[in-house]
């Protein structure tokens, strides 16, 4: 009886080792993917090749992209939570950080050096032409800070014209109805305005420095997966570089993924920034630095009643996410 006793001791114990060595391992949660929204400018696009060429991928992040056409829309869904980064103009930001001040620039994606443009109908041949005219920009946001300054060098205010806010995609149509005679756009609705008639009256060529696109995330997002912000920014550089080394290819990837004619693209009057131009964005003292910029819109949207008050500038802005682009083969 002892003998069996002990065979069947032998054999429990045996059982619990065979258990404890097949125990489960705890597997690390997948995590979510960082969902980001852009708006379609031209700037905002090294994503769509990151995604299309596994960019993210091999930098070990999901990445869920929406391409918007309307900035409001845009900034309403990332204000009530539905992304964790958000790509569109300083000013933009600027203007958002007044109502949600949990969310810093961690990236400039670009600076526009002809891309944004005013068009107007063909009977106004000078910017001074627009006296008395309706003029149209996305209001409370980059776009009136630009058309105020194409005004001043026609010494003119926003008080010589009717300000009409329309977003950029609305434009060709605003112009070809006769609503606006002029407004703030950028293609692939350039393109379209111009074969409606329009023509160029005046481009950020013409305010150096004025127009950065950025990427921000939320505070939440900042806080919790800093490393997943930091791939997407390498993977975002990586795209960049492909993007200009391969013009076509790259153009032809994003035609396919916004459904637009690859011939509205181009890189023309845009400079997509590397890492090396994002750290002198991000040098306080640097001629180019953005929070100089960032001035410059907080004092407009202060002053025109557009908002109350901005956060510090120092809390909106957090470069230690521009570590080296060193992708992973």
């Amino acid at each position: 009886m002892s003998k069996l006793l002990k065979s069947v001791s032998i054999f429990l114990i045996t059982c619990c080792l065979l258990f404890a060595c097949h125990a489960p391992i705890p597997i690390e949660l997948k995590r979510p993917p960082l969902k980001i929204t852009c708006v379609t400018f031209i700037g905002n696009r090294p994503a769509i090749i990151a995604q299309k060429k596994g960019f993210f991928k091999a930098q070990g992040i999901d990445v869920e992209l929406r391409y918007v056409d309307y900035a409001q829309l845009q900034a309403a869904d990332f204000s009530a939570g539905k992304y964790d980064g958000i790509g569109f103009a300083l000013g933009g930001f600027m203007s958002l950080s007044a109502t949600n001040p949990d969310m810093q620039t961690v990236m400039v994606v670009d600076e526009t050096t002809g891309a944004d443009v005013v068009v107007a109908q063909s009977q106004i041949k000078t910017v001074a032409d627009l006296k008395g005219k309706n003029l149209a920009a996305n209001l409370g946001g980059f776009g009136e800070v630009f058309v105020t300054e194409m005004l001043k060098t026609a010494n003119l205010t926003s008080d010589d014209v009717s300000l009409v806010k329309i977003d950029a995609s609305k434009i060709p149509q605003g112009l070809k109805s006769n609503t606006i005679q002029a407004g703030h756009t950028w293609d692939p609705y350039l393109s379209e305005a111009i074969k409606l008639g329009g023509h160029i009256l005046f481009t950020s060529k013409q305010t150096p420095g004025l127009i950065l696109d950025v990427v921000a995330f939320r505070g939440e997002a900042i806080r919790e997966r800093p490393e997943d912000i930091r791939a997407f920014i390498r993977a975002w550089l990586q795209a960049v570089t492909y993007w200009e080394a391969n013009v076509e290819e790259g153009n032809a990837i994003i035609s396919k993924a916004l459904n637009i004619p690859s011939n509205t693209l181009s890189l023309d009057g845009i400079n997509l920034t590397n890492l090396e131009e994002n750290k002198k964005f991000f040098e306080s003292g640097s001629s180019q630095s953005i929070y100089k910029t960032a001035k410059i819109y907080a004092d407009f949207f202060i002053r025109s009643g557009n908002v109350t008050r901005i956060p510090d500038l120092k809390t909106l802005f957090n470069s230690s996410f521009l570590s080296p682009p060193n992708v992973h083969p």
